[in-house]
């Protein structure tokens, strides 16, 4: 996987914590939309879903795609959910009137994701495409959350260059 340059530090999107930690470290810093250097100092960040029915949401995402809870919040009648998504957190909160469409999309890396298609079909999760290879070496299912959010569940496989660590040996034992 070739690195993207940002500042002419060079980071990595299979490894990008830690391509980030490491540009920090050599002192690379990204640019503003006028040319002027600064960084958001991002302590933490979620995904935010408004479901237009936000129990059959909170069911779906606890329930049927199995995701952890994090966090319940407000009143008991109208609780808002924040689910661990991996490496990111989702919160299920509030009430829309409109659905996303598709303005948004999650992905969520999972380690199988045929064994997935096959607990998903058991739990009436309608599938829009089945898993299979991209031309990207990952291998993709796509599903809709119930107010249509399209979701991409994905396998990274064995020797996907996501897997294989970017850095520079030399780098490592310095």
């Amino acid at each position: 996987m070739r690195p993207f340059v940002v500042d002419g530090c060079a980071l990595v999107a299979g490894d990008f914590l830690s391509s980030c930690s490491e540009a920090r470290r050599r002192g690379c810093r990204s640019r503003g939309s006028e040319g002027r250097m600064g960084d958001m100092d991002v302590l933490s960040s979620r995904t935010l879903l408004r479901p237009s029915d936000p129990s059959r949401s909170h069911r779906f995402y606890r329930d049927t795609l199995g995701l952890a809870i994090y966090r319940e919040f407000g009143s008991p009648d109208a609780p808002g959910l924040v689910f661990f998504l991996g490496n990111g957190l989702l919160e299920v909160s509030g009430r829309a009137t409109d659905t996303p469409g598709d303005a948004i999309a999650l992905w969520v890396q999972v380690r199988d994701v045929r064994a997935e298609h096959r607990r998903l079909l058991d739990a009436g999760v309608p599938i829009l495409r089945e898993p299979r290879r991209e031309a990207w070496g990952l291998v993709e299912m796509w599903i809709r959350d119930p107010d249509g959010v399209p979701i991409v569940v994905v396998e990274v496989p064995d020797h996907h260059p996501l897997r294989r660590d970017q850095r520079d040996r030399a780098s490592l034992d310095e």
